[in-house]
């Protein structure tokens, strides 16, 4: 068959997917592709990429002037995305009160534009940052918070991830990357490098365990199509990390997995203490085999070094070159002009990011972005840990993927616009009125009783 007739399969395949997961009595706003859309984007390629039919590495001078036909896309998503927010007037300007840190966190990056030595870039890009707080609060400001967010993660998950399969197996000049420099060939899927492969296996893969673990809960009789439908997606996840190889996906995906597992079992989620023991476990362990040469034998396990593939070297570079430790150098706009062209001189991989978020912060922001990102790190764990009492269900997620995003970032780049890791960590932390909380149930309750009410009405004439 040609490669045109398997990607029709697999699209019938996909088609499949969405109508075995589908939940015909949960009601969720059509404006939630709008954030799908957005991901999909952000977890594979740029529309430009897909158009130019390479996959040649940008030079410097393009990380500075974009793509037009990008731009425009991703500004439009935007304005719908304003549009729709708008509309909801009331409930989001509750969550964003709410969630101040958040608020005061995208104001500094704004602000940073000003001393940036590329002040027009650095002001596309935060604007471009905005969009991703603004498909978050699309999410949760949903009348079904909990639908949106089981059909988020689905409809991205059942896009990319057997859209992988599909470029690897019959698109390899987008599915397949050889190294220009080693020669070895490496499976990228529809994201751009292996990396980022293993990061889209890993958020969805997350996904698709906390659905099936639901499923389980509510009984497979109840569940069976929706159990089939993740079981599939989690299969296809587990099959691309394995092929990715990315180290740091593949631990995260199992603490997360086994957060979600160990917060399945209700008398364990309502220990508060055993939960900050986990969370402590996992941090500690990362903390201490990455950095401080803590059984360095499980980093070589994992086929990494002891310098994490080149990672140290760089990292002690980039923190003398920081020109301004207290404000950074502005919001996106350490790796552009002569700073990353002097990088890209000095290593011959042409480094475009730190691979540690913190650090990354550090570099643009500065000592005041770290301290304005410990204080959502701080407040957003609190929040965590009270909707894990509130909503085990959606915290067991919320924790994971909360969790995760800390240690993810400390051997990438994980907290920036467009990225997969930035988008979940801020959809586990953002604080959830009880207001709106309680507004939420009331409406899916509702909606259950009005549900009910044919079937009682004919039982009542029939008494009568």
């Amino acid at each position: 068959m040609s490669a045109l007739l398997h990607t029709l399969v697999y699209a019938i395949g996909i088609l499949g997917l969405f109508l075995l997961d589908r939940d015909w009595k949960a009601r969720t706003s059509p404006a939630l592709w709008v954030p799908v859309i957005w991901v999909c984007i952000g977890g594979s390629r740029m529309v430009s990429q897909w158009l130019s039919f390479s996959a040649t590495a940008p030079d410097s001078d393009q990380y500075l002037e974009g793509s037009p036909l990008d731009r425009a896309i991703l500004t439009g998503l935007l304005v719908i995305a304003i549009v729709i927010l708008i509309g909801r007037g009331q409930r989001v300007v509750t969550l964003l009160r709410a969630n101040w840190p958040i608020v005061l966190f995208f104001l500094y990056c704004g602000v940073s534009v000003v001393w940036s030595d590329f002040s027009d870039v650095a002001f596309k890009r935060w604007t471009k940052s905005l969009a991703d707080l603004a498909m978050v609060l699309i999410i949760l400001t949903d009348g079904n918070r909990t639908a949106a967010i089981k059909r988020f993660l689905a409809r991205a998950g059942f896009l990319l991830l057997p859209g992988s399969i599909v470029v690897i197996k019959y698109y390899p000049q987008f599915g397949r990357v050889y190294d220009r420099w080693v020669g070895t060939m490496s499976l990228t899927g529809v994201a751009t490098d292996k990396n980022m492969l293993g990061l889209v296996c890993f958020v969805f893969g997350v996904g698709a365990v906390w659905r099936v673990t639901l499923a389980m809960k509510d009984g497979y009789r109840k569940s069976l199509k929706p159990l089939m439908a993740q079981g599939i997606l989690l299969l296809t996840a587990l099959w691309l990390l394995w092929k990715a190889n990315s180290m740091t996906s593949i631990s995260c995906f199992v603490f997360a997995s086994a957060l979600i597992v160990a917060n399945s079992f209700p008398s364990l989620a309502r220990r508060r203490t055993l939960i900050h023991l986990m969370v402590l476990g996992i941090l500690t362990v990362s903390v201490s085999a990455l950095f401080f040469q803590v059984g360095t034998g499980l980093v070589q396990t994992v086929g990494r070094n002891s310098t994490l593939t080149g990672r140290t070297d760089l990292w002690a570079h980039l923190l003398k070159m920081s020109e301004n430790p207290v404000l950074g150098t502005g919001f996106g706009s350490f790796w552009l002009g002569p700073r990353l062209e002097k990088l890209w001189a000095t290593y011959w991989w042409h480094p475009n990011e730190s691979h540690n978020g913190y650090l990354e912060i550090y570099l643009n922001l500065g000592w005041v972005g770290i301290f304005l990102l410990g204080v959502l790190i701080v407040t957003g764990y609190r929040h965590v840990i009270r909707l894990l009492r509130r909503e085990p269900d959606v915290g067991k997620l919320c924790l994971a993927y909360f969790v995760t995003g800390l240690t993810y970032n400390f051997t990438e780049a994980g907290f920036k616009t467009m990225n997969l890791i930035w988008i979940s960590f801020m959809l586990a932390f953002m604080t959830i009125p009880k207001v709106a909380a309680s507004k939420a149930t009331v409406l899916q309750q509702a909606q259950k009783q009005k549900q009910k009410q044919p079937l009682e009405k004919p039982l009542r004439e029939r008494v009568v």
